[in-house]
């Protein structure tokens, strides 16, 4: 099983280019389904995610092939409608399948999910809304069975704003019967994108972008092209190692409106930033300040750039509170960040950082796609050499992490061995 072993203290400069968003990709993929023909998605990267997304669609029998940066899937002669546990287990977001599929071919039986291991994501609003677009669903053995002669439009109205709820029924209604109101729906950037992509197939989708999202069913869709967006997380991770390691960076093919809460954060930090249309550049103070953040939906501060934000906060001039009100428990990676001497506390969804001189390099275990994430960053900070274990989990999300970082100057190298 692979590791990463990161040699501390360089300081990064240069450029990196963001690659295409995994979010959105994870998504788009499975919206394919809901018509027959030839799609091509550009700008996608190359994950673990996207390959397991690869390997559901594939079950159900879309052709896909890769070349460059984009995926050509061919939804033409699709014979199954079952996304099996075996490739469901690995990523919660195999559950977008089940809204295309029931929305075209009337069924779908989907695995209840997977992903990683930290708190409960449950799925409870993407079947209460497929119900009331008219779909029958029912549990058997571990498994969600939908049913539905043809959906019908209706109003949803989400109790809570869920990015994966939202895209899952706007696909499900754009072949529903009528009219579909979303209310409380998710904002994210990503949403959008899936809303294009659907526009792109020939929806009728009004709202994107809002919370409000209205959408007049019709009788077919057509294949499409769309070129995705980039990933936002990925831009922000790299603009977090350029703060913490001290250093200079450019982010480039990024869209710095989608990172409005992080870049003022940073710059609350001390950092110096300048953003032209598709780049952003950091350069780091000699001291960080502390910055206290509660992470909220778009536009708010992700919670997934929470466990980077921590990290930057251990190498502080003075304590910080970041609370995530996003996932409560989303802070596995605080045990690890403390064996490199990080001074965090942990009440609930609370952190409380208290920064140090130095980090010391350690052998540290990943739990999740940003845990592994912010061990990285820490370990390009701290004194000596840092192993950081588990390494899969990074690679869920970020594409060849380790060249990007090595093209800034970081000693940092990916080797295979038996521990995990």
């Amino acid at each position: 099983m692979d590791k990463f072993i990161i040699h501390g203290g360089m300081r990064l400069s240069g450029e990196v280019k963001t690659s295409g968003a995994k979010n959105a990709t994870i998504a788009l993929m499975p919206a394919t389904l809901l018509a027959s023909g030839v799609s091509r998605l550009h700008n996608s990267p190359r994950l673990r995610d996207v390959t397991t997304m690869t390997r559901v669609l594939e079950t159900t029998g879309e052709h896909i092939e890769r070349r460059g940066d984009t995926l050509t899937i061919d939804s033409t002669n699709i014979t199954s409608f079952e996304a099996p546990y075996e490739h469901v287990k690995k990523m919660r977001a195999s559950i977008y399948v089940l809204g295309p599929l029931v929305a075209r071919f009337g069924k779908a039986k989907v695995s209840l999910p997977g992903g990683c291991a930290w708190g409960p994501r449950p799925v409870n609003l993407h079947l209460e809304g497929l119900q009331k677009l008219g779909a029958e669903i029912t549990l058997d053995g571990g498994y969600i069975v939908a049913r539905a002669a043809r959906l019908r439009g209706t109003r949803i109205s989400f109790d809570v704003s869920s990015v994966g709820a939202t895209v899952n029924l706007m696909m499900a209604a754009t072949l529903a019967q009528g009219t579909t109101e979303l209310h409380n729906a998710a904002i994210e950037p990503e949403v959008t994108a899936v809303a294009e992509f659907l526009e792109a197939m020939g929806a009728h989708i009004h709202g994107a972008g809002s919370s409000r999202l209205t959408i007049e069913g019709v009788d077919a869709l057509h294949a499409a092209d769309y070129t995705n967006l980039p990933d936002r997380i990925e831009a922000g991770t790299f603009l977090i190692a350029g703060a913490i390691t001290g250093g200079e960076i450019t982010v480039t093919h990024c869209n710095p409106a989608h990172l409005e809460s992080p870049l003022e954060k940073l710059q609350d930090a001390g950092c110096d930033i300048s953003v032209s249309r598709d780049s952003i550049t950091l350069r780091a103070p000699d001291e960080l300040r502390s910055v206290d953040l509660t992470t909220s939906p778009y536009p708010g501060f992700p919670t997934d750039l929470q466990a980077q934000w921590i990290a930057l906060m251990a190498r502080s001039n003075d304590a910080s509170v970041i609370t995530d009100t996003i996932y409560f428990d989303r802070f596995t990676h605080v045990p690890e960040l403390v064996r490199l001497g990080a001074n965090v506390e942990v009440t609930e969804n609370t952190a409380v950082v208290r920064g140090v001189e130095h980090l010391r390099g350690a052998k540290v275990m990943s739990t999740d796609l940003r845990a592994s994430a912010s061990l990285i960053l820490a370990g390009l900070a701290a004194e000596g050499t840092t192993e950081v274990l588990r390494v899969y989990h990074i690679d869920r999300g970020y594409e060849e992490i380790e060249k990007k970082l090595r093209g800034l100057g970081a000693d940092i190298e990916r080797t295979s061995g038996e521990e995990y």
